[in-house]
């Protein structure tokens, strides 16, 4: 058994797709219109076959509540992998990315959260 595709709940499917892919660097890898939103999945570009994140549109009234709650509270949605966790803070901060703290070293990790724009909490890890 093996992850295959995750999601991230997204208030608008353009501006998380315009966030995801021109900041954060993923890649489009399905866009199939699905009524009135779409089946709409990146990569990333150094595992274009890899797990697919679903940039899924808000349609289940509870999990809008889900989403405010953790976001008030401070809690990271899911987390993404980087090398350098400080190069990614400084290029994506100058993108205008809205971060919470600065890079900090826990253990054998470094971690910092930053706002995807669409309503989530996103942490960044390098190491572990």
């Amino acid at each position: 058994m093996r992850i295959n595709l995750t999601s991230v709940v997204v208030d608008n499917q353009a501006k998380a797709l315009k966030f995801y892919t021109e900041v954060l660097g993923f890649v489009t890898k399905v866009d199939q219109p699905m009524g009135e939103h779409r089946w709409l999945t990146v990569v990333s570009p150094q595992a274009p076959e890899g797990t697919q994140l679903l940039l899924e549109p808000m349609g289940f009234p509870p999990a809008r509540v889900y989403q405010k709650a953790l976001f008030d509270a401070g809690i990271p949605l899911t987390s993404f992998a980087v090398d350098d966790c400080q190069a990614e803070y400084e290029r994506m901060s100058k993108l205008g990315v809205v971060f919470r703290g600065e890079p900090k070293k826990m253990g054998p990790v470094t971690v910092v959260s930053f706002e995807d724009t669409c309503g989530n909490l996103i942490m960044m890890v390098q190491g572990g």
